[in-house]
């Protein structure tokens, strides 16, 4: 296994966080919004150039001054809509705490950290507006939008769910 420093992560011109292309930069930023500086625990997939369903000229001030997120790339690189979302305690000042998926990503995609990455939580709106009015819920919160639906509603993960009763 490379440790974590030994991660490339290809630049996303005019959507990072981070000046484009600085790997030195970029690195420190991750493991603080990630909050660690150990190794994951299982064997990642080589560091590969992302093609995204948006381009940087496409995206446009919809959630500005929110702060960094995570998203998968089952949103950013193949368009799919953002069907869960939670929030959790920022890792650093840059992180928002949200965290965006699809909600068809399995245990051993989301293991892989090649298949996600650190966005501003801007980005992301402009990939699935639908978030938008959910990005002032408080720590804690989740959502989540059924396949058939086009609304988010709140998840409560201390209730049954109705195929668990």
């Amino acid at each position: 296994m490379r440790p974590l420093d030994a991660l490339t992560f290809p630049p996303v011109p005019g959507v990072g966080l981070a000046p484009k292309g600085d790997e030195e930069t970029i690195m420190p930023l991750i493991k603080r919004l990630l909050g660690r500086t150990e190794q994951p625990p299982k064997a990642r997939s080589e560091p590969r150039r992302k093609t995204f369903k948006l381009s940087a000229d496409q995206i446009r001030p919809m959630a500005v001054g929110f702060g960094g997120c995570i998203a998968t790339d089952k949103i950013t690189v193949d368009g799919l809509p953002v069907r869960f979302m939670y929030r959790e305690a920022p890792n650093n000042p840059l992180d928002s705490g949200w965290r965006f998926l699809s909600g068809v990503e399995s245990d051993d995609y989301m293991d892989d950290p090649a298949n996600h990455a650190v966005y501003d939580v801007n980005t992301i709106a402009n990939f699935d507006p639908s978030i938008t009015p959910f990005i002032d819920a408080p720590e804690g919160s989740m959502f989540e939008k059924a396949p058939d639906s086009i609304q988010f509603r709140a998840v409560d993960i201390g209730a049954p769910r109705k195929e668990d009763s």
